[in-house]
C-alpha cells in the first residue's frame, strides 16, 4: 500500500470470539465514533495516557530514539478490536504499517472513511481474529476489547499467534472490582457518559486472572500499569489497577 487511503477488506472467517450483540452495540456507534463530545467522548478522554503508556513500552522494548517522532518506523502493528481507529491512526502516525480489525462492518466503514479523509494508509479488516489469520505483526494492541469477546482465553491465544518473534502485545482492559462497577456502570452508564449496555462487569478480567491468560500462550509478561482518574486530572497512568489497567507482553525472539 504506497496511496494515503485505507483499504477495508471483507471479512474471510468470523473469529468464534466474537459476541454478535457485542458487535451490534457498538456498530451502532460508529456514526458518532470521532466526535470527542460524542457517545464515545470517553475513549478521547482516554487516548493521551493511553497513548504515553504505548509509546514508552514501545520506546523502552525497541529502544528507539525517544525523541523520534515516527518511533515504529518499518514495523507492522495490529490493533485487534479498532473501532472506528481511534488507536490505529496514531500507530500509523507513529510509521507503522498499521492493520485494524473490528467485528463490526459499521466500525470499519467509519475508520475508513476517516483514515482516507486524514491521509493515512490503514488496511481496515471487517472480522475478527480469523481475519489476519496466519499474519504476523511487530506490535499487537487490543485495548478495552477482551471483556466484549465470548472467550478470553481463546482470544488471547489468537493475539499471541499473531506476534511476530520478539514481538510487543499491549492490553488495556476494566478490573472487576468495586470501583470499576461504581464507576463504570452505575454513574458511567447511569449519567449517559457512557453508552448505557457497554458493560458487563462479570465479563471483567482482574490483572492475575489476565496475566495466567497470556502467560500460558508463551509470551513473557514484562509491565502492569494502572489507568486511575482525577477530578481535576482526568484520566492519568497510575500503580492503582482497581478501575483499569494495561498488559504488557512480549514475544520470545
Amino acid at each position: 500500500m504506497t496511496d494515503a487511503t485505507a483499504t477495508i477488506v471483507p471479512p474471510r472467517l468470523i473469529s468464534s470470539t466474537i459476541v454478535p450483540s457485542e458487535a451490534a452495540h457498538f456498530g451502532k456507534l460508529a456514526a458518532d465514533w470521532w466526535d470527542p463530545k460524542g457517545s464515545s467522548a470517553m475513549l478521547h478522554r482516554l487516548n493521551p495516557p493511553r497513548l504515553g503508556y504505548l509509546r514508552a513500552q514501545i520506546d523502552a522494548h525497541w529502544g528507539g530514539d525517544r525523541a523520534s517522532f515516527t518511533p515504529l518506523a518499518g514495523r507492522s502493528a495490529l490493533d485487534m478490536g479498532c473501532g472506528a481507529g481511534l488507536l490505529a491512526e496514531p500507530l500509523a502516525r507513529m510509521g507503522a504499517q498499521v492493520t485494524g480489525a473490528d467485528a463490526a462492518p459499521e466500525n470499519i466503514g467509519a475508520a475508513a472513511t476517516h483514515a482516507a479523509a486524514v491521509g493515512l494508509d490503514i488496511e481496515y479488516l471487517a472480522g475478527g481474529i480469523e481475519a489476519v489469520a496466519g499474519r504476523r505483526f511487530d506490535l499487537v494492541t487490543s485495548v478495552e476489547v477482551i471483556e466484549h469477546v465470548a472467550e478470553p482465553a481463546g482470544f488471547v491465544n489468537g493475539l499471541a499467534a499473531l506476534l511476530a518473534p520478539g514481538g510487543l502485545m499491549i492490553l488495556s482492559t476494566p478490573n472487576r472490582t468495586p470501583l470499576s462497577r461504581l464507576a463504570m456502570i452505575t454513574v458511567g452508564e447511569g449519567a449517559g457518559m457512557i453508552p448505557r449496555g457497554t458493560h458487563d462487569w462479570d465479563r471483567f478480567l482482574t490483572p492475575p486472572e489476565l496475566t495466567a491468560l497470556i502467560e500460558a500462550t508463551g509470551l513473557e509478561v514484562i509491565d502492569t500499569r494502572g489507568l486511575a482518574f482525577s477530578a481535576t486530572r482526568g484520566f492519568t497512568l497510575s500503580d492503582d489497577l482497581s478501575l483499569d489497567y494495561f498488559v504488557t507482553a512480549r514475544a520470545r525472539a
